[in-house]
């Protein structure tokens, strides 16, 4: 036994991209990928872990910028945006991390077999969304169980979003057979879902509607994040009273992180891959015949419709501009300027296309979501400590996708509660969501 624990306290002490490899490799060889294309994938999720860690380290410009910033305007903005990409990086170098795709998968299977969902996720990079959450708990409760807990609840949940907002995707932005059970989108359905049923109860404001479709051409190249990194690293530098050189130096490097990031996150994704297919294959092959199913992807699928991608346009300067004025925030959006259009993508449908809903709810989620990063940014901050991530030189980090999520922030807060409690009820919450469904996908079955 002493043998064992001492193994375990030494897998422990190993930075992830020394063991992510053999796990993506033993999972891809388990799931039928190859010996070969496993091996490659774990390499290539390896690469990734290193490739983020280093693009990452170039905000140090920004994080001394922004520190400058703040205290010459009196600002409280001490919370640095390290994006998705890293924050997936972090998610998946912590122990939720390395059980989170079986365990998703597991999951996903039981409540296939139970009727419990109509979703077949085969999404399974973005179950980072997923680890993040549990990571959370995890971390801050020093409680490995309840971490993985908070993971398969939100995981349930989010599967449920996805089922009953498939019916609205297919409709507004024509995708059948398709669910989006994404960690990030699917949060913000809810709020989606409220926010229009209050509005269709008040006269006069129910009839408004307008397009924004065209917008995005008339930004055209302006819109890219290379663009809006570059332009948005040299005004925080003149603010911060910086020199041309310096300021200069700000910018660019804020535009390499924006460029780099991503492209060092589709290495993770890439090796991914042979895991991803191999999931599908088995569920496809052992799982058919199960009714009405949907296929859950990457919800990157619904981003490029030109109405989702002019709204997250709008509110990348209204996300600044709230960022400054909304008391006791802490964060500067940056990195993840680029993902608000994903928080569209599944508000659109439920607003069934009208801009002046999507809109109103894309204010009032993004409005939350700053408060919730500033609520996470020191569980998050603790989290990247702990597995060794380089937070280039920042003291406080957060980021919109996860950190501005308010299913994460729910359950986070629900895992903090006494341990009893805590388990009872995210197991509670998970149970009822999934007789919800089942009911639901019967009564769906019988009509």
């Amino acid at each position: 036994m002493e043998t064992i624990l001492e193994f375990f306290a030494y897998i422990n002490k190993c930075d992830s991209y020394i063991i992510m490899p053999f796990i993506i490799a033993f999972l891809g060889i388990v799931m039928g990928a190859g010996l070969g294309k496993s091996i490659r994938g774990g390499l290539t999720v390896a690469v990734g872990i290193i490739g983020l860690n280093l693009s990452t380290g170039l905000m140090g410009f920004l994080a001394t910028a922004v520190g400058q910033m703040s205290t010459n305007f009196g600002l409280s903005l001490s919370t640095v945006d390290i994006g998705w990409p890293a924050a997936a990086a972090i998610a998946f170098a912590t122990k939720v991390g390395a059980l989170i795709i079986p365990v998703c998968l597991v999951v996903n299977i039981l409540m296939i077999l139970t009727k419990t969902t109509q979703t077949v996720n085969i999404d399974i990079w973005n179950f980072w969304h997923f680890a993040f959450t549990g990571s959370l708990v995890a971390a801050m409760t020093d409680n490995l169980w309840l971490g993985l807990i908070a993971a398969v609840c939100n995981e349930v949940i989010v599967l449920v979003l996805g089922d009953i907002t498939a019916p609205a995707l297919e409709t507004t932005l024509n995708m059948p057979g398709v669910s989006l059970p994404h960690g990030f989108s699917a949060a913000f359905a809810p709020i989606a879902l409220l926010t229009n049923w209050i509005i269709e109860k008040i006269p006069g404001l129910r009839d408004i509607d307008f397009s924004l479709e065209g917008l995005q051409d008339k930004i055209g190249v302006f819109g890219e994040p290379i663009i809006v990194g570059f332009f948005l690293g040299l005004v925080i530098g003149v603010a911060a009273g910086q020199d041309f050189s310096n300021a200069m130096a700000t910018a660019v490097n804020l535009a390499a992180t924006m460029v780099l990031i991503p492209k060092m996150a589709a290495l993770l994704m890439e090796g991914l891959m042979p895991i991803s297919d191999a999931a599908s294959a088995f569920i496809d092959k052992h799982f058919s015949g199960k009714g009405q199913m949907y296929i859950g992807l990457d919800s990157a699928i619904g981003v490029g419709h030109p109405m989702t991608i002019t709204l997250g346009l709008i509110l990348v300067p209204v996300a600044l501009l709230l960022a400054v004025i909304l008391p006791g925030n802490t964060v500067l959006p940056a990195v993840d300027l680029a993902v608000l259009p994903f928080m569209f993508v599944l508000i659109l449908p439920i607003c069934k296309g009208n801009g002046f809903r999507s809109l109103l709810t894309g204010l009032i989620c993004l409005t939350a979501g700053l408060y919730i990063a500033t609520y996470l940014a020191g569980p998050t901050t603790a989290v990247a400590l702990a597995n060794n991530f380089n937070m280039g030189g920042a003291t406080s980090i957060s980021s919109i996708c996860d950190g501005a999520n308010p299913l994460t922030a729910l359950i986070y807060t629900i895992g903090m509660l006494p341990t009893g409690v805590a388990y009872g009820t995210l197991i509670a919450i998970s149970i009822v969501f999934a007789i919800y469904n089942g009911i639901r996908i019967r009564k769906i079955d019988k009509a």
